[in-house]
């Protein structure tokens, strides 16, 4: 069943995402970087988009998206913003990722618009609540800050929201996906792709539908990203999510030997897996070695190479479901060329998201509030998707990428 599996859906494989194991600049600690991890030539490779029902949806034509470069004729007083959430810590490749993408996009207006410099002040959360609830205050006290790509992490904007609001600073995360954070009543928050309630469906369907799986055990992580995707995927899952075999972890476990032996006694077609690669990657090397023979399914907080590095050959014929898009080819060069590794998962959301504020501050839009009426009222291609959100901050049309590990 599983070589079938597959089979079939590498006939769906569209473009693809160069995704390197050695391609993150930090790497992140936990089991699985031994000599296997080392020696797997395996990538994490685009499938196909879908929608809701798990149908294919084709990719964004990127030949309209911004550029952030402009015209080259802008004219501003210097401006500040900042990007907040892991740079460092067990999770730091996934707002590494985001952090090298606006990177390249400040790079190109800077170097196209010598009259308009917009400078990058980086604050590091290390993807943890209690230490965002310290840093946010840092970055909304700084007057020169006037708008926010961030926070990375459900968790951590859930605890820091209400901050950023009061404060009147836009924030346009590229990777928050749970779901109620645009219910708190927040006026400045603006989630740059698609939610947990919109992933969760559309990848339920995708497995009960395309790969044609009859029973998958859903084990999650107790974080606000873990739980809330958990719920959604086993709420699309219906029957098909066994609640015999389900089971919850703790962020930063490595022994996962009690939940390996629920699984494999219960001989599901697939495991989905509701949280980070950090604990992911240890999770499918013992469920491996624990002699389990389905498919390891996860979403975007494992779509990382670091998953593939850490897990080594364990992560072989994975599914990793994304809200976010390959990076095209021309970005993918670009990127490389300037930050020395090749983008990850969000990079591509990054760019686009700072694109989004430079394009603001270039015209005009020099204060946090001009800067927020701007987001608000936005509606333009990006690389990855059209950007335009509704009064509560989310997207007004969203997709999910899967992708596949080979």
């Amino acid at each position: 069943m599983v070589i079938g599996i597959a089979a079939a859906l590498a006939l769906a494989g569209c473009s693809s995402k160069s995704t390197d194991e050695g391609s993150s600049s930090t790497s992140a600690s936990g089991a699985g970087t031994g000599s296997a991890a080392a020696s797997t030539n395996l990538s994490i490779q685009p499938l196909v988009q879908v929608d809701t029902e798990g149908k294919e949806v084709p990719a964004a034509d990127t030949a309209s998206a911004a550029d952030p470069a402009g015209a080259g004729n802008a004219t501003c007083a210097p401006a500040s913003i900042a990007m907040a959430g892991a740079l460092t810590g067990p999770d730091s490749a996934l707002g590494i990722n985001i952090v090298d993408g606006v990177k390249l996009a400040l790079d190109k207006h800077n170097k196209a618009n010598p009259n308009c410099q917009v400078t990058l002040k980086e604050f590091d959360t290390e993807g943890d609540p209690q230490k965002a609830t310290q840093v946010i205050p840092q970055v909304v006290n700084d007057p020169s800050v006037i708008g926010l790509v961030g926070p990375a992490f459900s968790g951590e904007t859930k605890a820091t929201g209400g901050i950023l609001s009061d404060a009147g600073l836009v924030a346009v995360s590229a990777s928050a996906t749970n779901a109620t954070l645009t219910q708190n009543g927040w006026k400045t928050f603006f989630r740059g792709l698609a939610n947990d309630d919109i992933q969760g469906p559309a990848v339920a369907k995708y497995l009960t539908g395309t790969a044609g799986y009859k029973k998958v055990c859903v084990i999650e992580d107790n974080t606000d990203y873990g739980t809330g995707l958990a719920k959604s995927i086993k709420d699309g899952l219906g029957s098909v999510a066994d609640s015999a075999c389900a089971a919850s972890v703790k962020k930063g476990d490595k022994d996962f030997s009690a939940t390996v032996t629920k699984v494999t006694a219960a001989k599901p077609d697939a495991v989905f897996y509701s949280g980070y690669y950090s604990e992911a990657a240890p999770l499918a090397q013992q469920l491996k070695s624990g002699g389990f023979e389905g498919v390891f399914v996860s979403a975007d907080g494992t779509n990382d190479p670091q998953f593939v590095t850490q897990a080594g050959d364990a992560a072989k014929d994975a599914l990793l479901s994304c809200p976010c898009g390959p990076a095209p080819d021309k970005f993918k060069s670009e990127y490389q060329a300037l930050n020395g590794q090749e983008p990850g998962v969000y990079s591509v959301e990054g760019y686009d998201l700072t694109t989004i504020l430079l394009k603001g501050i270039s015209e005009g839009k020099a204060t946090r509030a001009d800067l927020l009426d701007y987001v608000k009222a936005y509606d333009g291609q990006g690389l990855a998707r059209q950007y335009k959100w509704n009064e509560d901050g989310e997207l007004t049309s969203a997709l999910i990428w899967m992708y596949e590990v080979q």
